[in-house]
């Protein structure tokens, strides 16, 4: 499984993404999936000035290949709305922060990136997330979800 419970903030304060990107990060580097956690968050920002990563339906995807990550990552972050320039104009109170080693980026970061969009579409989905009261429980949720990876 690519996120475990060292990769999750069920309850975040941070007020805008870069707060969040920084914070997720931090989790990452932690948990000793990331070496170089500027480099990281560097890249993971240049994607955001490309085009935000928010998807709509209060949600966001931040992603950023780099050589800076050791190994494949999903970390999650449940915020109070944070402007996140979504399309359609709501705030953000879901993030899933994807991190792939440049080298693995290409395919690996389009799976987890298409199936967990698919999923994130779906309403009842998203509403889980919202709900959820712990690490364990976002786990076994996830894992339930057949997001395949």
């Amino acid at each position: 499984m690519l996120i475990n419970e060292n990769l999750i903030l069920l309850n975040s304060n941070a007020k805008n993404k870069n707060d969040l990107i920084r914070d997720l990060s931090i989790l990452a580097n932690n948990d000793g999936k990331i070496n170089n956690i500027d480099e990281y968050i560097e890249a993971v920002l240049k994607r955001e000035r490309e085009y935000s990563t928010a998807v709509g339906f209060g949600v966001a995807i931040p992603h950023g290949k780099s050589d800076s990550v050791i190994e494949p990552f999903l970390a999650f972050a449940r915020v109070n709305d944070i402007d996140w320039d979504s399309p359609d104009g709501k705030p953000v109170d879901i993030v899933f922060l994807i991190g792939v080693p440049e080298k693995d980026a290409g395919s690996l970061h389009l799976k987890i990136l298409a199936n967990l969009s698919r999923k994130l579409m779906k309403e009842d989905f998203r509403e889980s997330l919202r709900n959820i009261s712990s690490k364990q429980e976002l786990l076994e949720f996830l894992n339930k979800s057949e997001l395949g990876f």
